[in-house]
């Protein structure tokens, strides 16, 4: 130590207990200030660092403010301090870096998690989509089989079961127009057969050319004729192509017309007809159409009810619509018969179709019509032990001029 003057004094040994190391040892690397205190030092006459306080690092020196040591007027050291605001501008420079070091270290592993999880999500997406894509590609060759596996509950899933369904629906379509076909040419055949067995059998002179030769073959042509009739009128209603003249009709009237063009064919088969007919229900309808819808419901009747057949006519008023009940005696059908009914072609396997001679599109006519009509039709069974088809019909406010 040195007094003011400049003389140099005995050193005094410090204590033990107050000697305080001036540096620890410090592992690799410096250590951030730990301490907003003042950090001395000591440096020589040249500048460099002789002693530096704990924690301190080699970048504290070119902080510090240097304050000369001299003796005999001359600058043998300085002692050195970092002011404070320095020393939290050096500590929060270095808090900074750091923090921005670890985000940078967040931000790579993040994005590369990022990138792992998209290509494995990709992966993933693209391999169901790609299943969807070869299922769409085989129903467009015509593989209706098609079906593609369910996998989770999330929208693909949904998206593959509506594939499915689609793949399902235009199978069915596909047998059930390969089943049409089959049975046009089964109908078109019996008459033709028939037809041509008549012809040959009067060319080969088994039989001869009489008035009741013409009569049966005239008889398959009207046949045939009526198949090919019914097939356009159908194909017409699904092509929305059949042409409907409405106009204010009075059901009532309508119904009674039916019954009385076919009384032939009532009579002949000594068929009971009851009828509860109400007036005054009008509806907005092509007549000559209605007049087909309750023709067609009568030849169904006159073909299918066994003797001593009976008929049951009711229309009533439901709400806002008419209701036509058409109840005929045994034999019935089935259950598991009733709604397929009105499909083309289709014969139930049970008494009721023994004595055909029918086409299999009437009942099919029948709903297309009433279809057309805005209306509905349902077939149950009849009390009177047969067939019982309800048929709805929006009413009119009009009446006829």
């Amino acid at each position: 130590m040195f007094e003011p003057g400049g003389t140099a004094l005995e050193p005094r040994p410090v204590p033990r207990t107050e000697r305080v190391p001036w540096q620890v040892p410090v592992g690799p690397g410096p250590l951030p200030p730990l301490t907003i205190d003042w950090n001395v030092m000591l440096f020589d006459s040249a500048s460099n660092v002789l002693i530096q306080s704990r924690f301190g690092v080699a970048n504290d020196a070119k902080l510090a403010v240097k304050l000369p040591i001299r003796i005999d007027n001359q600058v043998v050291g300085y002692l050195g301090y970092i002011p404070r605001l320095q020393l939290v501008q050096s500590l929060e420079s270095i808090t900074r870096q750091q923090q921005l070091d670890r985000i940078k270290v967040i931000g790579l592993g993040m994005f590369a998690a990022v990138l792992i999880i998209a290509w494995l999500l990709a992966n993933w997406l693209s391999r169901r989509l790609s299943r969807l894509g070869q299922g769409a590609t085989a129903l467009a060759r015509g593989d209706y089989a098609t079906r593609i596996p369910v996998q989770g509950h999330d929208e693909l899933a949904r998206l593959a079961g509506d594939f499915n369904h689609l793949a399902e629906a235009l199978e069915a379509a596909q047998r059930g127009r390969q089943q049409w076909i089959a049975d046009i040419a089964h109908e078109l055949r019996t008459p033709l057969t028939a037809l041509r067995a008549e012809i040959e059998a009067v060319q080969d002179g088994v039989r001869p050319l009489t008035q009741a030769s013409i009569a049966s073959v005239a008889q398959e042509v009207q046949r045939l004729t009526r198949l090919v009739e019914d097939l356009r009128l159908l194909t017409l209603s699904d092509l929305g192509a059949l042409t409907y003249r409405r106009q204010p009709l009075e059901l009532e009237e309508v119904i009674a017309d039916a019954l009385i063009v076919n009384r032939a064919g009532i009579e002949q088969k000594h068929l009971q007809v009851q009828r509860q007919l109400r007036e005054d229900v009008f509806v907005d309808a092509d007549p000559d159409r209605l007049a087909q819808v309750f023709g067609n419901l009568l030849q169904n009747t006159l073909r299918y009810t066994a003797e001593p057949a009976a008929l049951r006519v009711t229309l009533a008023v439901d709400g806002r619509e008419a209701r036509i009940d058409w109840e005929d005696s045994a034999p019935g059908v089935g259950d598991a018969d009733l709604a397929r009914l009105t499909e083309r072609l289709y014969r139930v396997d049970s008494s009721r179709s023994s004595a055909s001679g029918g086409s299999g599109l009437g009942l099919a006519i029948v709903q297309a019509i009433i279809q057309a009509h805005g209306g509905r039709m349902l077939a149950t069974h009849s009390p009177l032990g047969g067939l019982r088809w309800r048929i709805w019909l929006p009413m009119s406010d009009h009446r006829p001029a």
